[in-house]
């Protein structure tokens, strides 16, 4: 059994366009499920221990130095081992998803000659459960378990014992060693296998491509390239939904109980998530989003949920497994997400704003699209006025959040300009409700005394979604409003020169505990201090964000204590960064577009 403090930053991602694994420094697979992002873990040692599940591949003997990198702008994993018998790399990939979803590991002899191991647990539902083990000869061997198989093809012998799958191999330099595992439903004919080493060469030339069709020219190329490819990682191929990260409780603070399942797709920034597509080149990849999107919100009566599975589905269970010790022991260790059943206002603002921007873009206009914003904007007419869990998810009592307000702003003022020309007289109704909402909001989310708008109305607490007021349009950013709200953050809230989402000490979110810095509200101080016309100030908050990702360019949700904290990697990080980066270089970046 492993011991030791696990770090996140430790881990590099591979993926399919389907679902995605995290591999650690040492060679370990310690997380991946399959078929798809959100379906039960078969390697779940990141939030347990090795008995949990994972693949471990490496050198018998001591390790004296290791290295790891991506091949170039691809999500082809390279990692590289030194021992005084001399050096071996792992390569690790995973095929563009074809007929199933299937890990490649491909062990080079580079100088040498190496004694290596393969040692392989695979634990079905979430870590728990043994599978049925049936050895078709030395070089393959299937494990099943209810609906789930896979299949081990490798070009060296497997040895079965103590529920381990094992192999012990020699390479010497120009060497080289295929190890494949296949995911299938159990009760479907086991696939063939096939040539690892072309499949490394079409994956290879699928990202390279990839990366040509995008469009970006700016400064720090390879941190928004980087985080592009991640991003692509993270979008569920067949459908266009994009997931807030592969994995599940991480822990936003060291023992704390802020662990959540991130493998969904959230609703709350699909306009920059869309714009920063757009303006990255990733056209395809935007119009699935917005297809994905009106599909998800689609029926009557509309009830937008914050979140969504990458199918569409409403209904997400939230459970713990008891049987999982945590990430570094924090727990609970949840699955599935109750946030997905709380009221969040903002999400109709968010919603009406991607489908006009999405239409200002080319995007074509479905054919119901006039009806879809009319029950959108007739639904949040009728809610505006309740209190909500807000944009952080609370899980404490309902109030009224600035942010939540102003998005229905933004939701009744992008209904407004829906309507303009082909229905005047709605259009100007939804004009006055965004006036009436407005009016509200100055008066009752804005603290004269502090000279910052607030948390939510009645309250003097900061809420880092505030940031995201000329964000949207809500006030220009030179207002002295959003000036003194900026200066108030800065102040109370930013921790080692980066941003909080709130003070956990002055909310009641239902949770408790600590937390770390936001990376997503950093970058949003950021542009906002490009709209301020702060330039230098935004350039080097954005690159202090940066230089958190780790050796490999990932970033998580949060940093703390030196250490990168919460899910990994995190999408809303990442679309951030590239958000930020168009931004600064000018010339109508999402801000500057959405604000306007």
């Amino acid at each position: 059994m492993s011991s030791g403090r696990k770090l996140i930053e430790d881990y590099a991602l591979i993926g399919d366009g389907e679902t995605a694994a995290l591999v650690d420094r040492s060679g370990s697979i310690d997380w991946l499920c399959m078929p798809r992002f959100d379906s039960e873990a078969c390697f779940a040692a990141l939030l347990g221990d090795e008995e949990n599940g994972c693949w471990k591949m490496r050198p018998s003997e001591q390790v004296r130095r290791s290295s790891r990198r991506y091949r170039g702008d691809t999500l082809i994993l390279e990692t590289v081992f030194e021992t005084d018998a001399g050096c071996v790399a792992v390569i690790d990939f995973m095929p563009t998803r074809g007929r199933a979803p299937d890990i490649v590991r491909i062990v080079e002899g580079r100088r040498g000659s190496i004694e290596m191991r393969s040692d392989l647990a695979v634990r079905f539902d979430f870590g728990q459960l043994h599978p049925l083990v049936r050895t078709c000869s030395d070089h393959q061997v299937l494990a099943m378990a209810g609906p789930d198989g896979l299949v081990l093809h490798f070009d060296e012998p497997v040895t079965f014992e103590d529920r381990w799958f094992s192999s012990r191999f020699t390479v010497s330099e120009g060497d080289r060693r295929c190890f494949i595992m296949t995911w299938f439903p159990a009760h479907e004919p086991v696939p063939d296998r096939f040539d690892a080493e072309e499949a490394l060469l079409k994956t290879e030339e699928f990202w390279n491509d990839w990366v040509t069709r995008t469009d970006y020219d700016g400064a720090y190329r390879q941190e928004v390239i980087r985080s592009l490819i991640t991003l692509k990682a993270l979008i569920h191929a067949p459908t266009g939904g994009i997931v807030a990260a592969p994995t599940t409780s991480l822990p936003e603070c060291p023992n704390g109980a802020r662990n959540w399942d991130y493998r969904f797709c959230w609703l709350r920034d699909s306009t920059f998530t869309l714009l920063a597509l757009l303006q990255a080149g990733m056209r395809t990849e935007a119009r699935a989003w917005l297809g994905w999107l009106r599909r998800a919100i689609a029926g009557e009566p509309i009830d937008v949920k914050p979140l969504y599975t990458v199918g569409g589905n409403r209904r997400i269970h939230e459970w713990h497994a008891d049987w999982l010790a945590g990430f570094n022991g924090g727990t609970p260790v949840r699955f599935g997400n109750a946030a997905a059943t709380q009221c969040q206002l903002d999400v109709y603002g968010e919603v009406l704003d991607t489908l006009l921007a999405g239409a200002r873009h080319g995007l074509e206009r479905e054919h119901d699209s006039d009806a879809l914003v009319r029950l959108l904007a007739a639904k949040l007419e009728q809610e505006w006025e309740h209190a909500d869990a807000g944009i952080w998810e609370s899980r404490g009592p309902a109030k009224h959040f600035v942010y939540s307000k102003a998005m229905c702003w933004t939701g009744f003022d992008r209904a407004s300009k829906w309507f303009a020309e082909c229905d005047p007289k709605l259009s100007r109704h939804y004009r006055e409700l965004a006036e009436k909402v407005k009016s509200l909001v100055l008066d009752r989310g804005y603290d004269p005394q502090r000279e910052s708008f607030v948390s939510a109305f009645g309250e003097t607490s900061l809420d880092a979604a505030t940031l995201r007021l000329p964000l949207v349009g809500f006030l220009p950013a030179d207002d002295p409003r959003v000036v003194g709200t900026v200066a108030a953050i800065e102040r109370e809230l930013m921790r080692d020169g980066l941003v909080r989402r709130y003070s956990t000490e002055e909310t009641d979110d239902g949770v408790g505990g600590d937390e770390g810095t936001f990376l997503a509200a950093s970058y949003w101080l950021a542009d906002v201090y490009v709209l301020q016309g702060r330039t230098d100030a935004a350039r080097a908050l954005f690159e202090r964000v940066c230089a958190l990702s780790n050796d490999v360019g990932l970033l998580s949700e949060e940093y703390g204590d030196k250490v990168l904290l919460g899910n990994f990697p995190q999408a809303l990080s990442h679309l951030s960064l590239v958000s930020t980066a168009l931004n600064l270089r000018g010339g109508g970046g999402p801000a500057q577009e959405r604000g306007t």
